[in-house]
C-alpha cells in the first residue's frame, strides 16, 4: 500500500468550454480522449469528482440549478454514454451528485460518494446560521468590498496574499489560484452560497430511495455544515443504507489536511465494490 501511495499520478491541467463557461478540468492519471480512443486500453471506467463550489447555454449556470446541469452537460458532451461512472461529491457536491442521479436516473453510475454532505437544512446548521445573513442579507455589500478592495489591486499583491495564506494552513498548491480574489469569481461563490442556504432545506428521500443501493454517505463528527444529528436522522431513516459515521475526527474541510485519509477510505471501499462486478 505504502508503494502505491508514493507513485506518482500524472495531473494534467485542462480548460474546457462546457455550457457557456470555462471549465477548470483536472485530470488525473492516464488520460485519454474517450470518444475518439476505441483501442483495448481505454479505460472503462470514469471517476467524476464533484468538489464544493465552484453544449446549449444553460440559464443562470452559476446558480444551484445551472451548476447541477452545467455537470450534466460535461458529461453528456466529454463521456461516452457506455462509461462506467463512479462520482464523489464533496459538501454541496453531495447535493449536486444526488440531484444528478434522480435528474438522469439512466447514468451508468456504479457508485456515488456523499463526503460530509450538504444536503438537507443548510441554513439551520451552525455554520449557516452565519453564514445565511451574510450570503442573503448581505451579499451586495460584500460585492462592493470585495470589487473595492480587489479589483485595483495589483496581481503581486493578490498572488502575496494568496501565498501567504496557503503558508499559514501549510499548504502546497500546484495551480495558482490567483482568481480567488477576483471580484467576479468572489461574486459567483456569494451568489451560489446564498442559493445553498435558500434552498438547500428539506432532504430528497425520494432520489436517495431510489438510488440507494448505490449511495455511500460520509459523515463527519466535527462538522458544523451537516452536523451529527443529520447522520443520526438520515440512519434511522434509511438504516439499510451505506451511511458511515467518521472515526477519525476528519472534519468538513478534510481537502486541506485530511485528503489522504479520505483517499485510502474511498480507495478501499471502491476496490470492494469492484471485485463484486
Amino acid at each position: 500500500m505504502d508503494s502505491e501511495l508514493k507513485e506518482e499520478i500524472p495531473v494534467h491541467e485542462e480548460f474546457v468550454l462546457c455550457s457557456g463557461a470555462e471549465t477548470q478540468v483536472l485530470k488525473c492519471g492516464p488520460w485519454t480522449d474517450f470518444f475518439y480512443d476505441q483501442s483495448v486500453k481505454r479505460p472503462k471506467l470514469l471517476i467524476f469528482i464533484i468538489p464544493d463550489s465552484n453544449a446549449q447555454e444553460i440559464k443562470d449556470i452559476y446558480g444551484l440549478n445551472g451548476q447541477i446541469e452545467h455537470k450534466l452537460a460535461f458529461l453528456r458532451t466529454h463521456v461516452p454514454k457506455d462509461m462506467k461512472l463512479v462520482l464523489i461529491g464533496h459538501s454541496i457536491g453531495s447535493y449536486f451528485t444526488l440531484q444528478m442521479l434522480k435528474r438522469v436516473p439512466d447514468l451508468p453510475v456504479i457508485r456515488a460518494y456523499l463526503l460530509c454532505p450538504t444536503i438537507e437544512r443548510m441554513s439551520e446548521s451552525p455554520n449557516g446560521r452565519i453564514a445565511t445573513p451574510l450570503l442573503c442579507w448581505f451579499r451586495y455589500v460584500l460585492y462592493a468590498t470585495g470589487y473595492l478592495l480587489f479589483k485595483p489591486c495589483p496581481e503581486k499583491i493578490k498572488s502575496f496574499i494568496i501565498k501567504r495564506g496557503l503558508q499559514v494552513m501549510n499548504l502546497e498548491n500546484e495551480f495558482s489560484p490567483l482568481n480567488l480574489l477576483e471580484p467576479f469569481c468572489l461574486a459567483n461563490v456569494a451568489y451560489l452560497g446564498g442559493q445553498e442556504m435558500m434552498e438547500v432545506v428539506k432532504r430528497d428521500d425520494e432520489a436517495i430511495k431510489e438510488h440507494l443501493c448505490k449511495l455511500t454517505f460520509y459523515y463527519s463528527t466535527i462538522d458544523s455544515w451537516c452536523p451529527k444529528e443529520y447522520y443520526e436522522d438520515i440512519k434511522k431513516d434509511f438504516p439499510e443504507g451505506d451511511i458511515r459515521l467518521c472515526e477519525k475526527n476528519i472534519p468538513h474541510a478534510f481537502n486541506i489536511h485530511f485528503n489522504q485519509e479520505m483517499a485510502d477510505m474511498i480507495v478501499d471501499s471502491l476496490k470492494d465494490v469492484l471485485s463484486k462486478m
